[in-house]
Order: C-alpha cells, then sequence, then structure tokens
C-alpha cells in the first residue's frame, strides 16, 4: 500500500497486496480496523488485500498457498510468532522470493545458518526488521561510538508493562522469551556497532519469575518475567582488550510509566562513552484522565500531511520496510545483486548471525543452567 498522489511525500504503492494469518474468521474485523485507521485518515489510500485463509477456515499453513500464488522476485514480509519465522522464510526463499522478516529472525543459529545458504543459492535478499537501525539517534550513535577506541562496556535494558502480558500470553514462555523478543533490538545494535572490530565468545544468561506466572496473568511455569544476558566479547584488532555487556529485557515493568517500551543503552570505550534514551525524546503530553506520555515521533508519524496524504516516509519504522522493498525492487531490475546489500551494513540475514548466536545461547544458558561459548569455525558459527 502506498499514496499514489503527485505530491513531493507520494511514494510508488505495491501492486498487489496478499494478508496471511492463521484464522480466515478474523480478516472482516482487520478489513474494518484498516479502513476505519487508514483509508478513512488518509487521503487515495487502497487498502484492499486477498485474505489467506480464506471464510472461516483455519490453516495454520496458509503461507504456502499465499507464497505459491506469487512469482520470483516478488517480497514476502513476516510479522508472526517467533517459533514461525524460519518455516516461513525458507518456504518463501526456496521459491524465489525476498524476505523480509521481524526480529528475532529465528531462534536457532543452524536456522539463521540455513537462511543464509538459501538466500544465496536462490540469489534472494532476505532482511531482518531491525528498524531501531534507522533511528536517526542511534545510527549517529553507532559512528560516534565506533570512533571512541576499544570497547570495554555496553548495557541495554528494555521493557514493557506488564499488562502486555495478557496480549502475550498465548505463546509468552511457550513459543518464545523476552530475550528473543525484546532484547533482539539492542544486541543487533552492539553487534552493528562492533561488526568488524570485535565478536562475541561466551553467554550466560539469569531470569527473574514469579510475576509471568501469578494471578491475574496465569503464564505456562516456566515463563521468565525479566531475562538478563553476560557476554563476553573480544576485540578482533588487539588481543589485550576484551569487553563485557549485559542486556536485560522485562514484561514485568510497571504500567503506567508514560512510555510502552522503556529502553535505554550505554557504551564506554577506550576515549569517551554514549549514551541514548530511546523512550524519552523531549517530548511529552500529560491529561487530566491517564497523565504524562512521552511519545516517539521518530518512529512513525500517524497525523496526515497538510493535503490529508500519509505523512510517515520519514519515520524509521516506515524506513526500515522501505529499504527492504527498495532492495527487492533493485535486484529484481537487474541493477543491483543481493550481496550488495550485505555490504552496505544494512540488517541482511548475513549481517544479523551474531545476534541470532547470542539469543540462541543465552536461551540454551537458562536451560542447561551453564555458560555457552560462541565458536567461530573458519566462516561458521557453533555455540558449544
Amino acid at each position: 500500500m502506498g499514496p499514489t498522489h503527485p505530491d513531493s511525500s507520494a511514494q510508488i504503492g505495491v501492486e498487489k497486496l496478499s494478508m496471511v494469518g492463521t484464522n480466515g474468521g478474523k480478516f472482516p474485523a482487520i478489513r474494518e480496523h484498516l479502513t476505519a485507521n487508514i483509508a478513512q485518515v488518509y487521503k487515495d489510500m487502497d487498502t484492499s488485500f486477498e485474505a489467506f485463509p480464506q471464510g472461516e477456515k483455519f490453516d495454520a499453513e496458509a503461507y504456502k498457498e499465499a507464497i505459491d500464488k506469487l512469482s520470483p522476485g516478488d517480497a514476502a514480509i513476516i510479522f508472526t510468532p517467533d517459533s514461525t519465522h524460519y518455516p516461513i522464510a525458507k518456504y518463501a526463499i526456496e521459491r524465489g522470493l525476498h524476505v523480509l522478516v521481524t526480529k528475532p529472525a529465528v531462534q536457532l543459529l543452524q536456522h539463521h545458518l540455513d537462511l543464509v545458504e538459501l538466500a544465496r543459492k536462490h540469489n534472494v535478499i532476505c532482511f531482518v526488521e531491525h528498524h531501531k537501525r534507522f533511528d536517526p539517534v542511534y545510527s549517529d550513535a553507532k559512528v560516534r561510538a565506533q570512533a571512541l577506541g576499544e570497547c570495554n562496556f555496553f548495557s541495554a535494558w528494555m521493557s514493557q508493562p506488564k499488562s502486555q502480558l495478557e496480549t502475550f500470553r498465548a505463546w509468552a514462555g511457550k513459543d518464545s522469551d523476552i530475550s528473543y523478543y525484546l532484547s533482539s533490538h539492542h544486541i543487533d545494535i552492539h553487534c552493528w556497532i562492533m561488526q568488524g572490530n570485535a565478536i562475541p565468545t561466551r553467554v550466560v544468561a539469569s531470569a527473574a519469575t514469579g510475576i509471568a506466572t501469578s494471578e491475574p496473568y496465569n503464564c505456562v511455569p516456566q515463563t521468565e518475567d525479566t531475562i538478563t544476558l553476560l557476554v563476553d566479547w573480544q576485540s578482533l584488532k588487539s588481543s589485550k582488550h576484551r569487553s563485557t555487556a549485559v542486556y536485560t529485557a522485562s514484561w514485568t515493568a510497571p504500567m503506567k510509566a508514560g512510555v510502552h517500551s522503556a529502553q535505554h543503552w550505554y557504551y564506554m570505550a577506550e576515549k569517551g562513552e554514549v549514551n541514548v534514551d530511546q523512550a524519552h525524546r523531549g517530548y511529552d503530553i500529560v491529561l487530566d484522565d491517564t497523565g504524562k506520555t512521552y511519545y516517539n515521533p521518530f518512529y512513525m508519524k500517524y497525523s496526515p500531511s497538510e493535503s490529508g496524504h500519509f505523512d510517515g516516509q520519514r519515520g524509521y519504522g516506515y524506513i526500515s520496510i522501505e529499504k527492504f522493498i527498495d532492495a527487492a525492487r533493485s535486484i529484481k531490475s537487474g541493477t543491483s545483486v543481493p550481496a550488495d546489500f550485505d555490504a552496505h551494513g544494512l540488517p541482511t540475514i548475513a549481517n544479523t548471525i551474531l545476534t541470532t548466536a547470542i539469543l540462541n545461547a543465552g536461551r540454551i544458558s537458562l536451560d542447561e543452567k551453564r555458560p555457552v561459548n560462541i565458536k567461530q569455525n573458519g566462516s561458521g558459527w557453533t555455540l558449544e
């Protein structure tokens, strides 16, 4: 979908949109939602789509029918529960589709490596939707951090209010955990900063429990509240330099804190430090009923333009998807090849291997109550 009007913010729309779920009975409500929140808010926005499965049918593999109707060179965007990313992405890539998959790309390092090889084999791109790379603060901080010499310490905190457990109860602790869901953001940012300069070598995980599994949330017994990963990093340029990273994520933070996601990170190196508070951008609104709320229009601007059209093209949430669509179009037209985008430092499947390695190692560390080593074997990676 995209605006088709002839003004300065016009974008090229996609020709056809399909939407896939598992329960066809949900699509009438989805169509109503898109009409009310997009078509009736912005001018010239077409919200039509072909639904899979159709009617009231339930089909956990409806994505196969939808993908089979596409042609090589078309694009698939995957925003589904974490445990389903790999089979859907694999099926799409094997049929010649370009793929954008939300974070975490997959849950297992081997699955990530498989997708890297499949994308190369079928000459397609596979991006991971790490939209924080396109946040102007994060992208600027990344460059400045790399100019500070050898890294010594990194810490990241990201949380969501415990009310989110109501939303996530169906899969929380069963199909994924809060580290995969939230820490994947800042682990990727740290890996991006360290790319070519250092590698992670050892992961130890610890978790807090008790809130998610109690009233009123009653998540499955294995659900953690807060997960912390302690990671050793080894410099590639100096055998003397090692650094430590601490990544913490929680979905049991207090409610009414004024932000949907509290998130910040700190980077200390030889010549200086970087502090980023993503949740507080110097823009807040106070209402009598709800109190203070902090807003982040850098992610997405939802208010229409002066002409009444969609005006969110400058938000990094939009840019993240736009970069993928532009890359897919460029490859399909023969202007670029997939390897070009690995070289650009974009969040391709090949450029995000270590993010999955750390997350997977953290899960193993929690389950087996031991440190996990990350080993490089030639061009490959293993967990031990």
